[in-house]
């Protein structure tokens, strides 16, 4: 370290709000899914505990020595945990009581009249879109009379028009309430099935800051798709244009918090302020209230998600001491928003994001300055200080990431550190081009160039880290996960101080090393070479994958999410879809179609007879034709044969159980022709046909090398049609832990006494089936996490 730099240190001073702020957030976290009367009776205790230690008597005539202020410093902690158990009792009691509850506990629909207060979230369950967004109910109807109210509710609705609201517009719904789950300060989960009527509009803050969002769209546009969606995810949090396999990439590597705006962005704001506030002359306590007005309006714009919270107040305390003159310590300023935020909103208390954010901060001030120091005797200044930096917020970090995803990362903190030099210029031409689109879109338009080359470099490195061979490493999630790490890193402690073990250690971790990189290199790699089926792992759904030769393929259903059937489909190297067959409307089988269709050129769609499912909303644009018995189709190697559905003038209604629809499936064989020494190949595709059609369908079933277990292995399933088939191999789609009781166990000790070999999704990932010299062969990708 240079003679000129003051030591990094973390003195007795710095560390006098730790064990308040902890405290506070520690009776956060174990009460909010507490009963109200237990957070009443821990603040009471709290605080009478509190009077003790500081009572007057008790500290007179005590010489102000360590025992003094280890006493005051306790029963400081213990004043805070009181403020925190009563603020939460507070919460627990008003969302627990009052007339939206009492609505919930019977599950009654109502009319709510509510202020949105965050924006809407997508995601896609069980194959269809749902929109989940927070508001704040202020009147709901009982026994038709309108009441007044003032309590959170969490809304999730199917229908698109929820997705476009902005925060702080009064909307007007009716819903279902039920009670939420325990621990979510909620006074209810409203689940609307129509859009809602829009009452009152959003703020002119809300629309000044959308307008900002929606010109840096409108820069970005001329962009390539990948930086075209990142960049406004980094600037201002804007993901709706992000891709999802980007986003896939980011989260393997390391590199999920680049996505999202987080104290990062509000201290290049910060920084970049007052550079430009004392370059115009401004006075030491004009600038940086010109910083705190500038990280305002930030905040606003993107938003006040937990970690922007706490490096906003962070560095408001910052500014402040800097406007006033006095001397700026991180630790004590980052237990200060810690104790003001959790305070102000106990649910942070349990929130991922903002505990990442909070121990991100701490590892960068605690652990960074003496890590930075050691590899500076090795290294030039500038690649230690970033070089410590990631590996400190990494480490923070890593039990927390753990506990939420079940996975540890091998190459983030090498991944952050070649990402690190792009964010600052992608972070400030991008806030730059944000702030001027409104007025002069040509300049924000030359502004995001530059910034999406960084941009563009950040991407690369996700992705080609992402890739690499145990780029993650499963662990247990939740707390297993995290006494699992912090026991490896008690071993590993103990085996750095002791020589022999040291030794014997690395030894083997060189053993463990040689083995994988040898599997590595002896493993085949994916796709398989001569693939001719491959079962996509899906979830629960079916997503079949038919080889049709130079990049093309026939898809036979696309499973329940987009991003899955792209993923499978860009792994294969498919990038013309010759034919995609839909074997019945269930969304199991066709909402991934839009992930088929993404980046790729579909020949004809091939659905079921007359079905009036949901299918018709993705197919839009593509030529469409109905299946029936007795059509073929050739792709280069591949050709198929529609055997069922029935005639085509049955009429399939979607309005039943779903037998009806499932045995309308349409049924294929598909062969592919031998040629050299490799020999023919032949699958039946049976969807999900049930026992009925299975019965029917016996007599006419021809013998084939592979079958594609109908309907997941359901219970119903006809003997003599599997038996007719004589295939040896099986293949059931399955989803992990799906909640159908697929594959049931007699469908699977069926197939086992019929002489079939069954690989299922769920436990096997891809499923690929390969053509040899020997026969038919089977090669498993493993089951990725979803």
């Amino acid at each position: 370290m240079s003679g000129s730099e003051p030591p990094a240190t973390t003195g007795g001073h710095d560390l006098r709000l730790v064990a308040p702020a902890s405290a506070v957030w520690l009776a956060a976290l174990v009460l909010v899914g507490c009963p109200a009367w237990a957070a009443y009776a821990t603040a009471g205790l709290c605080a009478a505990s509190a009077l003790l230690l500081l009572r007057p008597r008790a500290l007179a005539g005590r010489p102000p020595g360590a025992g003094t202020a280890r006493r005051v410093l306790a029963g400081a902690a213990l004043a805070c945990a009181a403020s925190s158990a009563a603020g939460v009792g507070l919460r627990l009691s008003a969302v627990g009581s009052g007339p939206v509850r009492e609505l919930a506990v019977a599950e009654a629909p109502t009319t709510l009249e509510a202020v949105v207060t965050e924006d809407p979230r997508v995601s896609t369950v069980r194959g269809r879109e749902l929109v989940a967004l927070r508001v704040r109910a202020e009147s709901v109807r009982v026994r038709g009379r309108v009441t007044a109210v003032r309590v959170p509710v969490l809304v999730l609705a199917r229908t698109p028009q929820w997705r476009d609201l902005l925060p702080s517009r009064r909307v007007r719904f009716t819903a279902r309430l039920v009670v939420p789950r325990p621990g979510e300060l909620l006074a209810a989960v409203a689940l609307v099935r129509g859009p809602p009527l829009e009452v009152g509009p959003p703020s002119a803050v809300q629309r000044a800051a959308e307008g900002v969002r929606a010109g840096l769209r409108e820069a970005v546009s001329g962009l390539s798709p990948a930086p075209r969606g990142v960049l406004p995810g980094m600037v201002v949090g804007d993901t709706s244009r992000l891709d999802p396999r980007i986003a896939e990439a980011f989260t393997t590597s390391g590199l999920t918090h680049l996505m999202v705006v987080s104290g990062a962005n509000i201290a290049i704001v910060t920084g970049a302020v007052l550079g430009l506030a004392r370059w115009a002359g401004l006075s030491r306590r004009a600038a940086p209230l010109a910083a705190g007005a500038a990280v305002l309006a930030f905040v606003v714009v993107a938003r006040p998600e937990p970690s922007v919270l706490r490096a906003t107040v962070m560095g408001m305390i910052g500014l402040i001491a800097l406007a006033t003159g006095r001397e700026r310590r991180g630790v004590p300023a980052l237990c200060a928003a810690v104790l003001i935020l959790v305070l102000a909103d106990p649910a942070l208390g349990r929130s991922y994001g903002f505990a990442l954010s909070v121990l991100a901060t701490a590892g960068l001030l605690v652990l960074a300055p003496p890590w930075r120091t050691r590899l500076r005797r090795w290294l030039p200044r500038g690649i230690a200080d970033v070089l410590a930096m990631a590996a400190a917020a990494q480490v923070a970090c890593t039990p927390v990431l753990v506990m939420l995803s079940g996975e540890i990362g091998l190459v983030a903190v090498a991944a952050n550190l070649l990402a690190e030099p792009a964010v600052v210029p992608a972070t400030l031409l991008g806030a730059l081009a944000a702030a001027v689109a409104p007025v002069a879109m040509p300049v924000a338009r030359l502004l995001v160039w530059p910034a999406g080359l960084a941009v563009s470099w950040i991407i690369w490195v996700a992705r080609t880290a992402a890739a690499v061979p145990y780029a993650n490493v499963g662990l247990p999630d939740g707390v297993p996960g995290a006494v699992v790490l912090m026991g490896a890193v008690v071993a590993a402690v103990v085996v750095v101080r002791h020589r022999r073990l040291l030794r014997l250690t690395a030894a083997a971790v060189a053993g463990v090393l040689t083995v994988l990189v040898v599997t590595a290199i002896l493993t085949p790699g994916w796709p398989p070479r001569g693939w001719s089926l491959v079962a996509c792992d899906v979830g629960q759904g079916d997503g079949l994958v038919l080889n049709a030769g130079e990049a093309r393929a026939v898809v036979v259903d696309a499973g329940p999410d987009p991003r899955l059937m792209d993923g499978c489909l860009e792994r294969l190297g498919v990038h013309t879809v010759a034919l995609l067959v839909l074997t019945h409307p269930h969304a199991d089988h066709v909402n991934g179609v839009p992930g088929v269709r993404h980046g790729r050129t579909v020949g004809a769609v091939l659905p079921s007879p007359l079905s009036e499912g949901e299918e018709s909303r993705f197919l839009r644009g593509l030529g469409v034709r109905a299946a029936a018995p007795g059509q073929s189709w050739q792709a280069g190697p591949l050709t198929l044969s529609v055997l069922a559905p029935g005639p085509a003038g049955v009429k399939v209604s979607t309005r039943d159980d779903g037998t009806t629809v499932n045995n309308a499936s349409v049924v294929l064989v598909a062969r592919w022709a031998g040629g050299g020494d490799v020999p023919a190949l032949s699958a039946l595709l049976s969807g999900d046909v049930e026992s009925e059609a299975q019965h029917d369908l016996a007599p006419r079933v021809p013998a084939v090398d592979v079958l594609k277990v109908p309907h997941h292995g359901s219970r119903r399933q006809d003997p003599g049609f599997l038996a007719a088939t004589r295939a040896r191999i099986a293949v059931a789609s399955v989803g992990a832990g799906n909640d159908y009781g697929h594959p049931a166990g007699p469908t699977l000790a069926l197939l086992g006494r019929l002489g079939m070999r069954v690989y299922r999704t769920d436990q096997a990932g891809d499923v690929a089936v390969l053509r040899t010299r020997t026969g038919p062969a089977v090669l498993t990708r493993g089951s990725p996490r979803h």
